[in-house]
């Protein structure tokens, strides 16, 4: 007698179960990757790559956009929110019992450094900054800098003080942070990762491909709403982060 409603396996078990497909997800988990990286790091030929890539974003479990350095590129990034809705379907579909994976032992040992960086610290890598604060407290030690530091943007703080969030930073130019040593360095613009510096200690560094709500004005001319929508995005890829860092 039949126990399941269905033998078919979930759609995320049956798409996952690619082992190209599954790389790609493990590579994007990540960071966000252009094609050619993905190719250079799977080792697979690019229209193969492309092909998986298209299959995974039907399933909008990555989403694509282009590169704020060169339109010609285009950054793949892993939805983590659909995947862990979509892990935890598959769970329920196999026993009512499972439940999504736990938060597990939290890490010992001396606080992280984080460092966020973008072009003028201006926006994305100070709210970057003051949402991993609010968000781990004394677990990490989190700065920002950018390449072309210049005052915060006042969108930036209004949209975090609807959060709770004061934000108040001093603009730091990322050369004068270059000889200190941090465990992870996130570039959160697309420009600056193409001039980032190098840090002592090989830390971890991983890239977020996110436009600059600066320039993202509506119709009426406000860029108020890039910024709110910035906060989301950063708020959510900042709690994965801060999953990671337990």
């Amino acid at each position: 007698m039949a126990t399941f409603e269905t033998a078919d396996p979930p759609p995320f078990v049956r798409l996952a179960s690619d082992p190209l497909r599954w790389r790609l997800l493990r590579e994007l988990s990540h960071g966000d990757r252009r094609v050619r990286e993905l190719v250079d790091l799977v080792g697979q030929p690019q229209n193969l790559v492309s092909y998986h890539l298209g299959k995974l974003r039907a399933a909008e479990l990555v989403t694509a956009r282009r590169s704020s350095f060169d339109g010609r590129d285009t950054y793949y990034h892993l939805d983590l929110e659909r995947c862990a809705d979509a892990l935890a379907e598959a769970g329920g579909s196999l026993h009512p019992a499972l439940a999504p994976i736990g938060s597990g032992p939290k890490r010992a040992g001396p606080r992280l450094k984080v460092l966020f960086v973008c072009t003028g610290n201006s926006g994305r890598s100070p709210m970057a900054e003051a949402l991993l604060r609010h968000r781990a407290g004394s677990r990490v030690e989190v700065s920002s800098a950018g390449s072309h530091p210049k005052p915060v943007h006042p969108d930036a703080v209004r949209v975090l003080a609807e959060r709770g969030i004061a934000l108040t930073h001093e603009p730091s130019h990322v050369d004068g942070l270059r000889r200190r040593r941090f465990h992870w360095v996130i570039s959160l613009c697309d420009r600056v990762r193409e001039v980032c510096p190098e840090f002592p200690g090989h830390p971890r560094v991983i890239h977020w491909s996110l436009p600059d709500p600066a320039k993202e004005a509506d119709e009426a001319g406000e860029t108020y709403p890039a910024f709110r929508r910035l906060a989301a995005e950063l708020d959510r890829r900042i709690g994965f982060l801060t999953a990671m860092m337990r």
